[in-house]
C-alpha cells in the first residue's frame, strides 16, 4: 500500500478511536497499525517475566523511564492475554513508539531461551487496510441487478447451513431486502456522523450477508457488529469479540471474516491464540480475507491457512479483478492465499429498499486510479475530493447521492463471502455435514484457475457471477 494511503487510513481510524493513541509500524513502513505505549503478553507466568524483564531493561537505559511499566488489564480472561503498559501513550507521534520497540527488544533473549514468542505489539485488526481507492460503496440502480445474481434454490430451516459474519453489523432497514429474509444479528451502531456523512464501512456487514445469501440460498446468516470502529478493533479485544460471537449463537458451520492485520511474523496473532486453539477443536471452517495491501506478507488470521495445525481449519481468500482472469491489483497474494474469487466491482445489497435513502457520501476515485498508483492520493481528510490531485484537486465537499438498495464494492472483503457461500451451497447440494470436508471436496472438483502475479492459482467463480469490463490504465501524468 502506498504510504500516503496508509496515512489516510490511519487518520480515519484514529478519529473513530480517539481514546486509543495509535502508531504505524514498524519504522513507519506502513505495514500495520498498533496501540502506543502497550504490549500484549500471555497472562500468568509470561506476563510476570515480561514485566520484570522490561522494567530491568528500562532501568538500565538512561533515556528510558520504567515508571510506566505495569499490568494494564485483567490478569486472566478467556483470550489468555493481557496488556502491559511500557510507556506513556501520549508521547511521540504516529511514526513509532520507542518504549514499545525497546520492550520488544528487551525480550529477544528470553524468547530465544523459551523457543517461543512472549510479547507482541497490540495490533489493530481491520477491514480498512486500504482506505483509498476503491473501498467505498458506490450506488447502483436496482435495474442493474445483483452480481452475482441470486442462485436458484430454496431455504429450509431444518437443513440450512449456518454462516456467521463477524463484521460491522446490519443496516437498520436490511429486512426490506428479500435476499436477507434469513439473516439476523446486530444492528450497525451508527450509520452517519453528526454531519450526516455516511461513515466509513457502514453497510459492509449487510453487503457481505447479501453476497452469501445470493450464492447460497439455503443458509441461515448471523451478522455481528464486532468491528464497529471504522471496521477496526484492537488485537487485545479481538479474541474476546470472536468468543462472544460464537457464544451468542453457537459455533457455526462457516465463519466468514473480512478483517485482519499483518504483524511482520509467521506465527499468527497472540491476541487470538486461545480462540484459534478452540476453533481447531470445533467443526467450524474459518473463511478469511487475505487483505487489500497488494502484498505477499502474511495477513492474519487468513495466513493461518498455511500453518500445519490450521490448514484444515482456515481457508484464506484473495480477490480476482473484474474480468475474473487475474488477481485484483489490491489483493494480497502468495502461497499462503489458498483460493481466489471475484472481488472487484461486485454488486450487492446495501440499504434503502423500502424508501430510497439519500446519503452524504465520500466520493470514490477507484474507477480512475485503480491501476496507476503513480500520483498523490486524492483523499483529503476527512473528505474525499474525487478528483486526481494533479488535475487541479477539487472541492472537499462530499456528494449527496441516493442509495436505492444496491451498491458496487471491491475488496478481498467480498471475495471471502463468495467462497463461504460456495462452500455452504456445496454442503447443501451434496448433503455434506462437515464444512471442512466440503471445502476440500469442492476445491478438488474445481477446475477454475486464474493468474495472480504470474502464478497459476485456484479460482472459484460463482455460476451467477458476470464478468465486468476492465478499463485500460489511466495515463500517468
Amino acid at each position: 500500500m502506498a504510504p500516503q494511503r496508509f496515512h489516510e487510513q490511519f487518520e480515519q481510524i484514529q478519529r473513530s478511536m480517539p481514546d486509543v493513541p495509535l502508531a504505524m509500524g514498524p519504522d513507519d513502513s506502513a505495514e500495520f497499525i498498533y496501540e502506543k505505549g502497550y504490549v500484549l503478553v500471555r497472562d500468568g507466568e509470561d506476563a510476570r517475566v515480561v514485566e520484570d524483564t522490561v522494567r530491568a531493561h528500562f532501568t538500565a537505559e538512561p533515556d528510558l523511564v520504567q515508571d510506566h511499566v505495569r499490568r494494564a488489564s485483567p490478569q486472566t480472561n478467556r483470550s489468555g492475554i493481557t496488556r502491559v503498559q511500557v510507556g506513556d501513550p501520549g508521547e511521540g507521534d504516529r511514526a513509532g513508539d520507542r518504549p514499545v520497540a525497546h520492550a520488544l527488544r528487551a525480550l529477544r533473549e528470553s524468547e530465544g531461551r523459551a523457543g517461543r514468542r512472549l510479547v507482541s505489539r497490540n495490533h489493530l485488526v481491520s477491514i480498512a487496510v486500504n482506505s483509498c481507492p476503491g473501498d467505498e460503496p458506490a450506488p447502483v440502480a436496482q435495474a442493474d441487478g445483483l452480481n452475482p445474481a441470486p442462485a436458484e434454490g430454496t431455504y429450509d430451516a431444518e437443513s440450512a447451513i449456518g454462516v456467521l459474519v463477524v463484521d460491522t453489523g446490519l443496516m437498520r432497514d436490511f429486512r426490506s431486502s428479500p435476499l436477507l429474509a434469513h439473516t439476523d444479528g446486530d444492528a450497525q451502531i451508527k450509520e452517519c456522523d453528526d454531519d450526516g456523512v455516511l461513515q466509513q464501512y457502514v453497510g459492509h456487514g449487510t453487503f457481505i450477508a447479501g453476497l452469501v445469501a445470493a450464492v447460497a440460498p439455503n443458509t441461515g446468516i448471523t451478522v455481528r457488529n464486532s468491528l464497529n470502529d471504522a471496521g477496526a478493533i484492537l488485537e487485545s479485544e479481538f479474541g474476546e469479540k470472536l468468543f462472544e460471537a460464537v457464544d451468542a449463537s453457537g459455533w457455526p458451520d462457516i465463519l466468514s471474516l473480512s478483517a485482519g492485520t499483518s504483524n511482520g511474523r509467521t506465527d499468527g496473532l497472540l491476541g487470538i491464540e486461545a480462540f484459534m486453539r478452540e476453533l481447531r477443536d470445533q467443526r467450524t471452517l474459518l473463511v478469511a480475507a487475505a487483505g487489500n495491501n497488494g502484498s505477499a506478507t502474511p495477513f492474519w488470521p487468513a495466513a493461518y491457512a498455511d500453518l500445519p495445525d490450521y490448514q484444515d481449519v482456515v481457508l484464506s481468500v484473495g480477490a480476482l479483478r473484474g474480468d475474473g482472469e487475474f488477481g485484483a491489483c489490491f489483493s494480497n497474494h502468495g502461497p499462503w492465499v489458498k483460493v481466489y474469487a471475484p472481488g472487484e466491482r461486485l454488486t450487492g445489497v446495501l440499504t434503502g429498499f423500502d424508501a430510497p435513502m439519500p446519503y452524504i457520501y465520500q466520493h470514490s476515485t477507484y474507477d480512475t486510479c485503480r491501476y496507476g498508483f503513480g500520483y498523490a492520493c486524492t483523499c483529503v481528510s476527512p473528505r474525499h475530493t474525487g478528483v486526481l490531485s494533479e488535475q487541479g484537486g477539487g472541492s472537499t465537499k462530499p456528494d449527496q447521492v441516493m442509495f436505492e438498495g444496491l451498491a458496487h464494492w471491491s475488496g478481498t472483503s467480498f471475495a471471502t463471502p463468495l467462497v463461504a457461500g460456495l462452500i455452504a451451497a456445496h454442503m447443501s447440494t451434496q448433503q455434506e455435514s462437515d464444512p471442512r470436508v466440503a471445502r476440500y471436496k469442492m476445491l478438488a472438483a474445481n477446475s477454475g484457475y486464474a493468474e495472480v502475479r504470474g502464478a497459476h492459482v485456484a479460482a472459484l467463480r460463482p455460476g451467477t457471477w458476470r464478468p465486468v469490463p476492465v478499463l485500460p490504465p489511466a495515463p500517468r501524468s
